[in-house]
């Protein structure tokens, strides 16, 4: 019991085993005991009580699918009897019911083990700025555990539960992931409800989750993914299962003018290696000027945003200002001197910088940056606590402020031992796309899981191609493709990437005459009068079908394609009467050889 991973995977098999949640409990509090780190909670939930709501569960339930798995939130999350205190025990409440996204995990079957130590206020990115005493970091408690969510980061980083809770306005999901060796997903913003949640900045906060595994941080995310129409901030994300990702893919990166490590060599190289990673699981890598992406960046803590933080705590800096920590005053009482004037040139200024970076985003499918651009330690921040904390989110504090999702993903460790970590980061609602790469980024990326000794299990996501109900298997086979220059009319509809497949040897390829772009047309005769094409079939969001179908121009339209396995999914076809004056490149079997010869049958 000792060594059981957990993770979800290996829990839930060992509950098939006989294994009962009660057991997991008592090993949770075993290894809490033996971390002897009392900075991680700031209330954990009698074993008494928890062993309870083990057994409560019943037996075994895989239809529940996090049923026994143990998981800690951030004390700026509500349960229901329980105290939350965002860090400022002055603050402190009890809350009647448990936060949105605490009752549909713990609905699945996930056990609550406590509530964990934070930056007070959410207001930093170190996990050092709390009046309680701080969590150590996992790794190596020299360096800072990172913050706001120091200790739900810490606790997954020892193995201590399977997930966590933070949450994320400037990158408290994803800079303690990086300093834990651990997976932090910050999802779409609205994708996870609020209510329940002590708000930092209200417009731009997102519950955020830790885990040891992309897999296991996306299952939760799945389940706490439901719309809450009480939460004004709430949105309806289309959610999709784990799958594959496509032959071809855009990563941007930022050039070489912009990237910046602070002089860290070690950090610089484990970035670049994993660059050439990527590349080899398909990425075409486009170098980009990051000046507009920092530009908003500075915006987080030196415009208006700071007075939403304000908002939240301005009762308290006034009549108990002994009770906020003087890191938090500092910080946030730079409102004091901000007007509604100075609140719209904000907003305005936003408006034209996410202008700017808007093209960026839209001719490529994702962009990679290292998740901190290096390490501190705890006596740097005891030095200098604003620098340092001011560094850490480089490449995390645009990102709420121009409504993108991220991935926190752990990679092999430096040559001096420190964890490596990259983040992916996409436009609003593409958090299933970077999940599937960081699977395989993660697999491809030998690592140990935290600070646990384990390791990853073999690859464990099915990457069988599923669609939802809601969702409409679509084949392309030519510009639509992926890395392709009308991918975009796909994945901007919110269509994934399910599989690679050919045809049947009954369809013959062509050229069409016009363009650019230039357009294939896939004709359909009699078995064995053409060739097996190369398809790719995404899945599209049955909402989005009628304005695709709307786009396509003639001859082209869909039809039903039989593949060369004998299924038939919807798929672009041409009109016979189309392929005049068209050159016929069936010989070639794909578009690619066609299109991009340089890249072969990619």
């Amino acid at each position: 019991m000792k060594d059981l991973p957990f993770t979800l995977s290996a829990l839930h098999a060992a509950y098939e085993t006989g294994l009962s949640p009660q057991d997991v409990v008592e090993e949770v509090f075993r290894r809490i005991e033996a971390v002897n780190d009392p900075g991680i909670f700031i209330h954990l939930i009698d074993k008494a009580e928890t062993l309870g709501a083990a057994e409560n569960l019943g037996v075994f339930d895989p239809k529940k699918p996090l049923w026994g798995v143990p998981f800690v939130i951030k004390d700026n999350i509500d349960v229901a009897g329980k105290p939350t205190t965002a860090g400022c025990p002055a603050y402190a409440y009890t809350p009647e019911h448990d936060a949105f996204v605490v009752a549909q995990l713990k609905a699945a079957g996930a056990i609550l083990i406590g509530k964990t130590n934070l930056d007070q206020f959410a207001t930093g990115l170190v996990g050092v700025r709390s009046p309680y005493q701080p969590p150590k970091n996992s790794v190596d408690p020299a360096i800072v555990p990172g913050g706001s969510s120091s200790g739900s980061a810490v606790s997954v980083g020892h193995g201590l539960v399977t997930f966590s809770l933070g949450t994320d306005t400037a990158g408290s999901g994803r800079v303690p992931a990086a300093l834990n060796n651990i997976v932090g997903l910050k999802p779409t913003l609205g994708a996870l409800s609020a209510s329940g949640v002590v708000p930092a900045c209200r417009t731009l906060d997102t519950i955020s989750i830790f885990a040891l595994t992309v897999e296991d941080a996306y299952a939760a995310y799945a389940v706490a993914a439901q719309y809450d129409d009480a939460d004004a901030y709430a949105r309806k994300v289309h959610l999709s299962p784990l799958g594959d990702t496509p032959p071809s893919f855009k990563i941007g990166i930022p050039d070489r003018k912009t990237i910046t490590f602070l002089g860290d060599t070690e950090q610089e190289a484990s970035f670049y290696e994993t660059i050439d990673l990527l590349k080899t699981l398909g990425a075409v890598i486009e170098q980009v000027d990051f000046t507009p992406f920092y530009d908003v960046a500075t915006m987080l803590y030196e415009g208006a945003w700071v007075a939403e933080r304000h908002t939240v705590i301005e009762d308290l800096m006034r009549d108990q200002p002994e009770d906020v920590h003087p890191v938090t005053t500092a910080v946030v009482g730079k409102a004091l001197g901000l007007t509604a004037t100075d609140a719209f040139r904000g907003i305005y200024r936003l408006k034209e910088l996410a202008r700017k970076t808007r093209p960026v985003l839209d001719r490529l499918d994702m962009l990679c940056v290292p998740t901190i651009p290096t390490f501190y330690s705890v006596k740097d921040l005891e030095d200098d606590p604003i620098t340092p904390n001011s560094n850490n989110g480089i490449y995390t504090n645009f990102v709420n402020l121009l409504d993108m999702c991220g991935l926190a993903i752990p990679v092999s460790p430096r040559t001096d031992g420190r964890p490596g970590n990259v983040t992916l980061l996409a436009k609003a609602e593409q958090d299933g796309m970077i999940a599937n790469l960081g699977v395989k980024l993660e697999q491809a990326a030998a690592h140990e899981l935290g600070a646990t000794g384990w390791t990853l299990p073999d690859e464990a996501v099915p990457l069988t191609p599923l669609t939802n109900s809601d969702e409409l298997a679509l084949a392309v086979c030519g510009a639509h493709m992926s890395g392709m220059v009308l991918n975009h009319e796909l994945t901007s509809r919110g269509a994934r990437f399910l599989q690679t497949s050919t045809t049947s040897d009954a369809y013959r390829l062509y050229a069409l005459a016009g363009g650019p772009p230039k357009r294939p047309g896939l004709v359909r005769g009699e078995p064995g009068s053409g060739g097996e094409i190369d398809v790719e079939i995404w899945a599209m969001p049955l909402t989005e079908v009628g304005s695709f179908l709307a786009s396509i121009p003639a001859p082209l339209g869909l039809g039903s394609l039989v593949l060369s396995d004998g299924r038939t999914v919807q798929g672009f076809q041409c009109e016979a009467a189309g392929i005049r004056g068209a050159d016929d490149i069936t010989s070639l079997g794909t578009w690619r050889k066609y299109a991009v010869p340089s890249q072969g049958a990619a």
